[in-house]
């Protein structure tokens, strides 16, 4: 097949898709009589991201595949075209996140010892119910908790292809930079130690408002722009 119409229908897909496609996804495309070798498709998944160097979007490698996205620099501009308010995250969810994204497998008797403080049942549900985090097994002691680990979701949602592009922890000295990393914001300064249930010393449960959206800047607007559902 010319090189010329193999991109064509690459890209074509992808945007036609409007999310990430694997290799084996795209190779799917082809009857088996004309699909392409492994490498020709690699060949002309390169030339496609070098014709997007000058362009307002990009094609990705994100953990589920490739895709087209608008450039990060210019996610400010075009999220406004979504009547929407910023998310906003406690910092004990933002907490819980980043140990579970630096210690996975890690159970939440773990997350509690680590931060001082029990951890609400509300913040595990909604990782969850994000997709952010699963259950990868249980520890073999008694009561055999739960093991938490990020998704394929977490990484895609985050524009990453792997754990691996994540920062060493030994270089994240505090969590306004795990929030860089992510491009994340928190709703407020750590609270008072008052604001804790002292007698249980766990957190308030807390309620994220269905009708927030993540920041502008975290939010990965892909192509064809179009709003979607964020579990689609």
């Amino acid at each position: 097949m010319d090189n010329a119409v193999l991109k064509n229908i690459i890209e074509a897909a992808l945007l036609a898709a409007g999310q990430s496609l694997s290799l084996q996804k795209l190779s799917e495309i082809f009857e088996e009589s004309e699909r392409p070798e492994r490498e020709q498709m690699l060949a002309a998944l390169a030339e496609l991201e070098a014709d997007c160097a000058e362009r307002s979007y990009e094609l990705k490698l994100t953990a589920s595949g490739y895709r087209f996205q608008v450039r990060q620099e210019l996610s400010r501009w075009i999220s406004r075209l979504w009547e929407e308010k910023p998310k906003k995250y406690t910092r004990a969810l933002l907490e819980t996140l980043a140990l579970i994204a630096y210690r996975q497998p890690i159970t939440r008797g773990d997350i509690e010892q680590i931060r001082g403080v029990a951890v609400s049942s509300d913040i595990i549900r909604t990782l969850m119910e994000r997709e952010w985090v699963r259950v990868v097994g249980h520890r073999d002691v008694p009561g055999r908790p739960a093991l938490y680990a990020t998704t394929r979701q977490f990484l895609d949602y985050f524009n990453l292809k792997s754990l691996e592009d994540l920062p060493p922890l030994g270089e994240i000295r505090d969590l306004d930079e795990f929030n860089a990393v992510l491009d994340l914001e928190d709703e407020a300064p750590r609270r008072p130690d008052p604001d804790y249930d002292s007698a249980e010393g766990s957190e308030p449960d807390e309620e994220l408002d269905d009708s927030d959206e993540a920041p502008a800047s975290a939010r990965i607007v892909t192509l064809p722009i179009a709003r979607r559902s964020e579990h689609e």
